[in-house]
C-alpha cells in the first residue's frame, strides 16, 4: 500500500508492505534534505527511520551549476536540485568541508555505544557525466596553479565504462564516497573531508552494491549521512577526486546492539575489510592491521598472536586515499581463507 511521508523533511512516499518487516523511504536531495560540508550531533534529521527500514536516496556532485557549465555541462543537464541546493542560503549552516551530504537519517534505537549496519542493495547513476578535478597528493603533477583545469568524463552507462583518458577506459563500479554518522557531540560539527571513527569521507571503492558498511554509533539516532558520490576511483585516490558525479542509492539501516566496534567495518560477499584512518599513514596502517586482527580473533578464535600471524599470510592491506587530511588504509581478508 502507498502512504504519504509522515516527516516534515522527507519527500515522497514510504511503501508499506505487510509481508515485509521494513519500510521504504524516499529521500531526494534538495536544500531541506542536505547538509554542506559537516557532520554534526546536533544537525537537524531530514528524516526519521525504524530499524530494519530502506532509504531510497538520491546524491548530489560536489560542485556547482558554474563550475559543471566551465566544464562543459550544458545547463539543460545541470540538475535543478543541485541548483537549487547550491542557491539556497546556508550562512553559517555551510562547512566546514565542502560536500553535499544527503540526511542526517535518524535511526530509531540507535545510541552510543551501538552499530549502524548500512546494508548497500544497489547504486545507479542518473546522470552521464561526472568529472575529476587535479590536486592531492603529488600537486606538481597537475601543472601550476593557475593552468590547473578539471576534466569532464563522459559515463557510458550502457557499457559500464569510461573513457577517463584517451585510450584509458575503466570499468564503472559506483559507490559513496561519504557514509557517516555523527561524531560525539564533544568534536563539535566536523569537516566532512577527513574520515575517521565515525566513517564519513572514507572515498573506499570497495563499498560498492552488495557490501554492508558497519560503524560505530556515537549519538542518539546515529544521523547518517551519504554523498560524494563516484562512478569509479583507484585506490589511493591520489589527484584528490574520483570520477565525480550524482548516484541513486538504496540502504537498509540496522541498529546493531549485539556489536562493539571501534572503527568502520566492511563485508563484501567474498571479503572482510578492517579500516584505519589518521594524518600518518603509519598510525593509519596499524589501525587497519590490529582491527584485522581483532576480526580475526573474533570470527576464528585466535590468540592475538595468531590472528597477527595469520594476517600477514592472507590479508592485504591497500592505501585507500591519501588526499583528505586523514589518511585512509584498509585491509582485506578473503572469507573462503576462514572456513
Amino acid at each position: 500500500m502507498r502512504i504519504p511521508v509522515r516527516f516534515g523533511f522527507a519527500i515522497g512516499f514510504m511503501l508499506a508492505s505487510a509481508s515485509q518487516a521494513q519500510t521504504v523511504y524516499q529521500l531526494p536531495a534538495s536544500p531541506s534534505t542536505v547538509v554542506y560540508g559537516y557532520y554534526w550531533s546536533e544537525a537537524k534529521p531530514a528524516l526519521r527511520v525504524e530499524s530494519g527500514d530502506i532509504v531510497d536516496v538520491e546524491t548530489m556532485l560536489t560542485n556547482t551549476p558554474t563550475g559543471l557549465e566551465r566544464l562543459g555541462v550544458k545547463p539543460a543537464d545541470v540538475p535543478q536540485a543541485l541548483r537549487d541546493i547550491v542557491a539556497q542560503d546556508t550562512g553559517s549552516l555551510r562547512g566546514p568541508g565542502g560536500h553535499i551530504l544527503n540526511g542526517p537519517i535518524y535511526v530509531e534505537g540507535a545510541d552510543s555505544g551501538d552499530v549502524l549496519e548500512v546494508r548497500i542493495l544497489s547504486i545507479t547513476l542518473p546522470i552521464d557525466y561526472g568529472y575529476n578535478g587535479c590536486s592531492g597528493f603529488v600537486r606538481e603533477l597537475c601543472g601550476p596553479p593557475q593552468t590547473r583545469v578539471s576534466t569532464l568524463v563522459h559515463l557510458d552507462r550502457e557499457r559500464m565504462t569510461a573513457e577517463v583518458m584517451p585510450g584509458v577506459v575503466v570499468p564503472l563500479h559506483p559507490f559513496f564516497g561519504s557514509m557517516g554518522v555523527a561524531p560525539a557531540a564533544a568534536l563539535g560539527r566536523v569537516s566532512s573531508g577527513p574520515p575517521s571513527r565515525h566513517a564519513g569521507n572514507l572515498d573506499n571503492k570497495e563499498l560498492v552494491a552488495g557490501t554492508t558498511l558497519y560503524i560505530p554509533v556515537f549519538v542518539k539516532g546515529a544521523l547518517l549521512e551519504v554523498g560524494d558520490g563516484h562512478a569509479a576511483q583507484g585506490d589511493g585516490e591520489v589527484d584528490q577526486t574520483a570520477i565525480e558525479t550524482n548516484l541513486r542509492g538504496r540502504l537498509r539501516l540496522i541498529v546493531r546492539k549485539d556489536m562493539k566496534l571501534e572503527w568502520p567495518r566492511a563485508e563484501t560477499p567474498t571479503h572482510w575489510i578492517t579500516m584505519g584512518t589518521d594524518t600518518s599513514l603509519v598510525v593509519a596502517t596499524k589501525t587497519a592491521i590490529r582491527e584485522m586482527v581483532k576480526l580475526l580473533q573474533e570470527k576464528k578464535g585466535l590468540s592475538e598472536i595468531q590472528a597477527y600471524q595469520a594476517a600477514s599470510m592472507a590479508a592485504d592491506l591497500r592505501i585507500t586515499e591519501l588526499v583528505d587530511g586523514n589518511v585512509g588504509v584498509h585491509m582485506m581478508i578473503a572469507k573462503s581463507y576462514m572456513r
